[in-house]
């Protein structure tokens, strides 16, 4: 129970982590003055380093039979990073330093979702009542931080305000038992057959097809909050009802998760991102859509419990960390490359209106590709189950 604790914990003050950069990173560099394509191209470093980094540094804690360790080492790095960002003066080393803030820091979101999956199996509970703390953390900072940021000094200040909520999980870490597994030892040979795993594949270009639409609405939300008249306070407010929303399904769906296939669930949350992306188009108050955020919780949060679980059960045991990073890599690496691309192309050419029209269809094509798949893959397991006639 003690481990059970201390994974929570970390999980929440990871995710505090994760409010001060998401949001006030880009202020920062504007406050340096950096131009806006200056500044696209910084936050754009995150989702390229993470395509690499998270499939590798995955793969070194399955080698190494180690979570915690590896998660020191890239918490270490990325602090040392971050003190070359805050105190980089012009593009180029900023630029630089950023890039390797990124490559150590992307990784850590997999390997504490497989450090929460192993915590969770030997507590016996459900692995979203312990990735809720995430949600629990990021939504109760998101809501003080500017606060905070006002008091102690303005954006200007942000790296006192990074540095001090680092220093938490950093602690706890030391508190913190690795989840060793019996199972093979880990070479490049036996990589590969993940790697070529058609099913693995096959899930990571549906997630790749249904969540392109969320990564856009994830970069143009503030965007298309302002084009409705939206004051700045509402556009953090609605990061904040997101992330709030996601509580309750990840503390109460692995309960209800043994009843209905993974695949069928994730058709199922492709319908409702259909409705979500239409409702997002149609809509033209900014309250309205505020209130909207709370879909949230049974359209990402579902997919996000749904594609770990459906992971953990396709891919071998002893690659776990490396099967939850390719995950991470696609949602958060390839997707939001494309996503930045593609969403500002369809922005530019038709309005934000055009942008969720293209993310319903993409949602309803991922969808229906999900509900086939588990069709066909449920009529494999009733003919492989079926008895052979006698002579």
């Amino acid at each position: 129970m003690k481990q059970l604790t201390i994974v929570k914990a970390v999980t929440a003050l990871y995710y505090c982590s994760n409010a001060v950069l998401l949001p006030y990173l880009p202020l920062y560099f504007a406050a340096k003055g950096f131009t806006t394509v200056q500044i696209g191209l910084l936050l754009m470093i995150g989702p390229f380093t993470a395509i690499v980094a998270q499939p590798m540094w995955g793969y070194v804690s399955d080698k190494f039979q180690t979570v915690k360790k590896v998660l020191a080492l890239l918490w270490l790095l990325q602090l040392a990073c971050s003190v070359g960002v805050f105190a980089a003066d012009g593009f180029a080393p900023t630029l630089v330093f950023t890039t390797l803030l990124y490559f150590f820091l992307m990784p850590s979101s997999p390997l504490l979702d497989s450090l929460a999956i192993r915590a969770a199996e030997e507590a016996k509970v459900g692995y979203g009542s312990v990735r809720m703390w995430g949600s629990v953390g990021f939504t109760a900072f998101a809501l003080f931080s500017g606060a905070l940021l006002v008091w102690i000094g303005g954006v200007g200040a942000l790296q006192w305000l990074y540095w001090g909520v680092w220093a938490a999980p950093l602690l706890l870490l030391i508190a913190l038992k690795d989840v060793r597994i019996a199972a093979p030892p880990v070479t490049l040979r036996s990589l590969s057959a993940v790697v070529r795993n058609r099913s693995l594949l096959w899930f990571l270009l549906l997630v790749f097809i249904m969540m392109l639409p969320h990564r856009m609405n994830d970069g143009f939300l503030g965007l298309y909050l302002s084009d409705l008249g939206a004051s700045d306070q509402m556009v953090g407010l609605a990061w904040a009802i997101a992330a709030m929303s996601e509580i309750p399904t990840f503390a109460l769906l692995h309960r209800y998760l043994n009843k209905i296939h993974e695949l069928a669930l994730l058709g199922i949350v492709a319908a409702l991102y259909v409705v979500r992306w239409i409702a997002y188009a149609l809509v033209d108050d900014p309250m309205l859509l505020l209130a909207m955020q709370a879909s949230h919780m049974l359209t990402f949060a579902v997919f996000w419990v749904a594609g770990v679980a459906y992971v953990v059960r396709i891919v071998p045991t002893e690659f776990r960390s490396t099967g939850q990073s390719l995950f991470s890599a696609v949602f958060i690496g390839v997707t939001g490359l494309a996503s930045g691309t593609l969403g500002g192309w369809i922005e530019g050419w038709g309005g934000f209106q055009s942008a969720y029209g293209f993310g319903a269809a993409a949602a309803g094509v991922a969808g229906a590709a999900f509900l086939l798949t588990h069709a066909a893959q449920r009529r494999g397991r009733v003919r492989a189950e079926k008895p052979s006639g006698g002579a």
